[in-house]
């Protein structure tokens, strides 16, 4: 790498030279990189290939449960929310049998990687909402979940932000497939199509931010499975809260603080 000097600054690509700025000054580096059908026939690559499929397998296992939480997902996430479920995509398959490179990702297996997955970073549910209630339930077929929240006071189990003067609790319930590297197709496919995505979500009522509860609140998602599910397919049940400011007699909901977990996969 060297600097530029002169009256003349060049930018782009010239003669096996690559020209930039950097810090306020001009630079000049010889352009380098690594040819891709190299990358994807060399010997000498074959571990770069291995990370290259699980990697990106990692991404689509994460964008497909991101799609299963695709009615909320939008009112809760932070700005790093793709990245941090590949990484943990990346984790579970990580702990698959398999090939490396062809490693299955088994997630009702290593369920235990996804519980306590906060959608807001900046804002754990635990931080906003703390009441004593215990996780949510499945049904024997895995297909009904089940969230009891015990009657509480809300002006002093709550973190409400500025402005918001009711809040509703909310559960989520979506299906993940295993997913399965496919040699003749070269890539990940999942193992249980017709069950994959499969989602739901229930609300509570509006309740006051100040006093009680009145009442205790069970929510409900039924996902309208008629048998047991398989294994190749996890459960992945999230519990939340949405925060809203009531103007006139409408609700309008404050998304920068609402928080959302991942509580079971079964």
């Amino acid at each position: 790498m060297a600097k530029q000097k002169g009256f003349i600054k060049l930018k782009g690509s010239l003669g096996g030279l690559t020209f930039y700025e950097s810090g306020g000054n001009s630079i000049v580096k010889t352009t380098g990189g690594i040819d891709k059908s190299r990358i994807y026939s060399d010997p000498n690559f074959k571990r770069t290939r291995e990370n290259m499929s699980e990697f990106g397998a990692s991404a689509t296992v994460g964008k497909a449960l991101r799609q299963g939480f695709s009615s909320i997902i939008k009112n809760i996430k932070d700005s790093t929310i793709t990245g941090r479920i590949t990484g943990i995509m990346k984790r579970i398959n990580s702990l698959g049998s398999g090939l490396r490179g062809r490693r299955e990702f088994e997630i009702l297996d290593h369920g235990e990687v996804l519980e306590g997955f906060e959608f807001n970073s900046k804002v754990p549910l635990s931080t906003v909402f703390y009441p004593a209630y215990a996780a949510p339930t499945l049904d024997a077929n895995r297909s009904i979940a089940t969230w009891e929240v015990p009657d509480f006071n809300a002006s002093n189990f709550l973190r409400p932000p500025e402005g918001a003067t009711h809040f509703k609790l909310i559960l989520v319930s979506t299906v993940l497939s295993n997913y399965t590297y496919i040699a003749d197709l070269k890539r990940y496919e999942p193992v249980a199509t017709d069950e994959n995505k499969v989602n739901g979500i229930a609300y509570s009522n509006a309740f006051s931010i100040v006093g009680e509860v009145g009442a205790d609140t069970t929510l409900t998602v039924d996902l309208s499975f008629s048998s047991m599910l398989p294994n190749t397919v996890g459960v992945i049940v999230a519990t939340g809260i949405l925060f809203y400011q009531q103007i006139n007699t409408e609700l309008y909901e404050l998304s920068s603080t609402n928080a959302m977990r991942i509580s079971v996969v079964g």
